[in-house]
């Protein structure tokens, strides 16, 4: 683990997407974070010591899903599918499929494996299975403050972990898409999908891939918005902890009352012509009980739980 010193800082951005908005003053304490996202050899630890099935692994019930294909009401995951040509970026189903038998030993699906992939982040928990690693750990996940105080690596103000160029000296500084998503990924960092955890540099505090190869999730609930500025330096919140369940519904999807999570860094999947998020501020909202080939995470310990205060 690295120890991150905490601080005040801006945190969110003006600039890019709306949800990051509105920039706004932050304290955070200091606390310790895993220098690397929980990799499928960490996870094999902790299922082989306690028995643990992931959600992705339980059997589901037909009652919790009206109406849905009897073939698909078999345990599994989401798996990204590339496209064999141009396809619209708002079709989801063009490059996303519910795969039967995917799970965090089988990510892409049954006949797949992690053997040989154990320095690759484990993917395909939801935020269950991350929340009971981390206690088995004697660590937490970590807020989005926190999550992002870290990411930034003492570059107050810096659009990417690494400061203001995306490719400094021509450097690939993180596991992203090169080409036009979703189709054509041209691996010019050296990775056609997820890449074993420290591949690229780590940022100031020692952390590596707190942007790209996969999202991480945070225990705070979503909100569409941060909360307005305080104005002045002294009235920041201090280790806020997000917003309350009950407004992390998707408005969109009235019917589906599944709460979100905040997952952050973006992933291999992220490109400029579809999603740059692999910035600090970047935040996305991600259903509770749904894994993907391209979500993991990562935990913390923070100092005061050190002395005996417990973690919340």
């Amino acid at each position: 683990m690295r120890w991150i010193p905490g601080g005040t800082f801006r945190m969110g951005c003006d600039d890019f997407y709306p949800e990051e908005r509105p920039a706004h003053a932050v304290r955070v304490s200091g606390f310790w974070m895993d220098a690397h996202a929980v990799t499928n050899e960490d996870f094999a630890k902790f299922v082989a010591a306690t028995g643990y099935v992931t959600v992705t692994e339980r059997p589901l019930d037909p009652a919790l899903y009206p109406g849905a294909d009897p073939a698909l009401l078999k345990p599994g995951a989401a798996v990204f599918h590339m496209p064999a040509g141009p396809a619209p970026l708002s079709d989801i189903l063009s490059r996303w499929r519910y795969v039967p038998g995917a799970c965090w030993r089988h990510p892409e699906g049954p006949e797949s494996t992690i053997a040989g992939r154990e320095r690759e982040p484990v993917v395909q928990v939801v935020h269950e299975d991350a929340a009971a690693y981390a206690a088995w750990a004697g660590k937490a996940l970590p807020t989005e403050a926190e999550w992002e105080f870290a990411a930034r690596g003492g570059l107050e103000g810096a659009l990417y972990c690494w400061g203001g160029e995306f490719n400094p000296g021509g450097q690939w500084m993180a596991n992203t898409w090169q080409g036009e998503f979703p189709w054509r990924d041209e691996a010019l960092d050296g990775f056609a999908g997820r890449a074993p955890v420290g591949s690229f540099p780590p940022n100031g505090y020692g952390l590596y891939d707190m942007a790209g190869n996969v999202w991480e999730w945070t225990s705070d609930w979503y909100a569409g918005r941060h909360p307005e500025d305080a104005g002045k330096p002294c009235c920041a919140p201090e280790n806020p902890r997000g917003p309350a369940e009950a407004g992390s519904y998707d408005p969109a999807q009235p019917a589906i009352r599944i709460p979100r999570r905040v997952i952050k860094g973006g992933s291999y999947l992220c490109a400029p012509n579809y999603c740059r998020r692999y910035r600090p501020a970047a935040r996305y909202p991600q259903m509770i009980d749904t894994a993907t080939c391209h979500i993991g995470f990562r935990c913390i310990v923070r100092a005061h739980d050190e002395e005996g205060n417990g973690q919340a």
